[in-house]
């Protein structure tokens, strides 16, 4: 079943003391140049240290796993610490004894006291995560998901919005990025965690996808984020709790069709 495995972290390793994770691809989209996307929003994050190490850590085993060839790469006690913030770098993949992708963010559902914005170009969960994003919303929290306007993939992007009305009327407040296409993955937690990676909220991400996620505890980078999201937020209309039937009957059928399809796409 390799060939159903797919490699979804996107790294940047230089000399084994700097590292760039987030959700750049390298192509023209990414950078604006295509007509159909227009504006392209993403985010990528830089860290250096033992952090880097770490990144570097999951790329020498990633082309080992490719490639049967070892990289010889340095100790992460060997690397300097640069700056004062802590960061826990997180690679997930089939290979992993518990889906620690998925229990991650049903974790971070379970621990939200106030508010729970999360960032995806793709709303695909799988039930366990879906249930805690709306148990999360019924205690209270503010659990906002920003999703792109545009398709970029017919099938996930019509499944998204029957699992977007399943959790709209639930309390979940869904948005829907218009100033292009928006293609970041970043959760925000109360006042207490950022994450910034590569993992869609989707189950490929969660279950067969090798990804590599960062989470972050300092105050500096909460307040960035937040600052960051609410900018974000202001660029995007948030969906109504009787959007889905207000649309078509051949687009909630084909939504609807999609969503049955999503486990195994």
């Amino acid at each position: 079943m390799r060939l159903n495995y797919r490699n979804h972290r996107k790294l940047v390793v230089t000399d084994f003391g700097k590292a760039f994770v987030g959700g750049h691809n390298v192509a023209d989209q990414y950078v604006g140049r295509d007509n159909w996307f227009g504006h392209w929003r993403d985010t990528h994050v830089c860290v250096e240290g033992p952090a880097a190490v770490a990144c570097a850590l999951s790329f020498v085993e990633d082309w080992l796993w490719a490639s049967g060839e070892q990289i010889n790469m340095p100790q992460a006690a060997e690397a300097p610490l640069p700056g004062d913030e802590a960061v826990l770098v997180m690679p997930t993949g089939p290979a992993d004894k518990l889906e620690e992708c998925a229990l991650a963010f049903v974790e971070t559902a379970a621990r939200a006291k106030e508010r729970l914005w999360i960032t995806t170009p793709y709303l695909v969960p799988s039930l366990d995560v879906q249930t805690a994003l709306c148990a999360a919303a019924m205690r209270g929290v503010d659990v906002r998901i920003l999703l792109p306007e545009k398709r970029d993939h017919w099938t996930v992007w019509l499944a998204s919005h029957a699992y977007e009305d399943t959790m709209v009327q639930r309390g979940v407040k869904i948005y829907r990025y218009t100033d292009g296409f928006m293609h970041q993955k970043v959760t925000l937690l109360d006042d207490d965690l950022v994450s910034i990676g590569t993992v869609n909220l989707d189950n490929r991400s969660f279950q067969i996808n090798f990804e590599l996620t960062l989470w972050f505890t300092h105050e500096r980078m909460i307040k960035n984020v937040t600052e960051m999201l609410e900018e974000d937020f202001s660029r995007a209309r948030l969906t109504w709790p009787d959007a889905f039937q207000s649309r078509s009957y051949v687009f909630r059928v084909l939504a609807q069709g999609a969503r049955l399809l999503s486990p195994i796409l």
